[in-house]
């Protein structure tokens, strides 16, 4: 159905498995269906290939067939697994970052592994994952696979989400609460800020600007707060203001939280631009899922 399936990047690595077992998770919370999406890309051999040679194409029909089977065994396999959900499987073709971007229009959540293989090669390590976080038309949802040095997420671990006051970052906060009030746990939101004189020459703020400054940041994060406390009255809410880098203390904020929310670009972004740095260095090194949640 539009806008109410959770549509996941699926290649058959491992990154992808996982990413799917976080939708599988969301889907159990909220009832949408899951369709799991290969992105299948030909490339054409161009150039001299011998005489009478015409331009060729890989990879061949033989490729997508084993792609189509791997693609519906995975769905069934998981449908069968899960027979409450509604789980499907499709192969489109064209580059993985527009076709996945244009699908995103059709669903709710778009989720992704880190890393990828076949369609999905260097999904998620450079540009490509930037521009799919950027240009989708739904949150976007990054899952990584847990290794030795950044573990799984713990399951009882809060949501956190990163708020500037921005209209972005508000929409995130909304993602958010939702997030943690399904999962019964808590949220924790976190409000960067920079010192009074930090920019200036001589960088001269005094105790008290600092004071000033913190508090109203403070209040402002509460004033963001109080619709959803009087919605959510049971869920139990932490607010942070501190003074530094929004991407640092939110990427130091990931590694005992389940998920981090932030919006595509908070108030700190230069306009036109469609994806913040806060957003990117998540991307890269949050120890958690990653949502970057816009509207609609």
């Amino acid at each position: 159905m539009r806008g109410e399936e959770i549509l996941v990047g699926y290649d058959g690595s491992t990154d992808a498995q996982v990413a799917l077992e976080w939708a599988l998770d969301e889907a159990s919370r909220s009832g949408r269906p899951v369709r799991l999406a290969y992105v299948f890309e030909w490339v054409t051999v161009v150039g001299w290939l011998g005489p009478g040679v015409a331009p060729g194409v890989w990879p061949d029909e033989t490729a997508r067939r084993e792609v189509e089977h791997l693609v519906q065994q995975a769905a069934a396999d998981t449908a069968r697994a899960h027979p409450d959900l509604d789980v499907t499987g499709e192969v489109f073709d064209g580059p993985p970052p527009l076709v996945l971007q244009e699908r995103s229009a059709d669903a709710a959540l778009l989720v992704l592994g880190s890393r990828g293989h076949g369609g999905f090669g260097g999904l998620l390590a450079g540009s490509t994952a930037v521009s799919v976080a950027a240009h989708a038309h739904c949150p976007v949802v990054v899952v990584r696979a847990p290794t030795e040095t950044a573990p799984a997420a713990p399951a009882d671990g809060p949501v956190v989400v990163g708020v500037d006051g921005s209209e972005q970052s508000l929409v995130a906060l909304g993602f958010a609460v939702e997030r943690a009030a399904q999962r019964r746990v808590p949220l924790r939101l976190l409000r960067a800020w920079s010192p009074p004189g930090m920019w200036r020459p001589g960088g001269d703020s005094s105790t008290d600007d600092a004071d000033e400054t913190a508090a109203a940041e403070r209040a402002a994060a509460e004033e963001s707060l109080a619709p959803w406390r009087r919605t959510f009255p049971e869920l139990s809410v932490t607010v942070e203001v501190a003074a530094g880098s929004p991407a640092s203390l939110l990427v130091e904020a990931s590694a005992g939280a389940q998920l981090v929310a932030v919006g595509t670009r908070g108030r700190g972004g230069l306009r036109g631009m469609l994806l913040g740095s806060v957003s990117q260095q998540l991307i890269q090194h949050a120890r958690c899922p990653v949502a970057v949640v816009r509207e609609r």
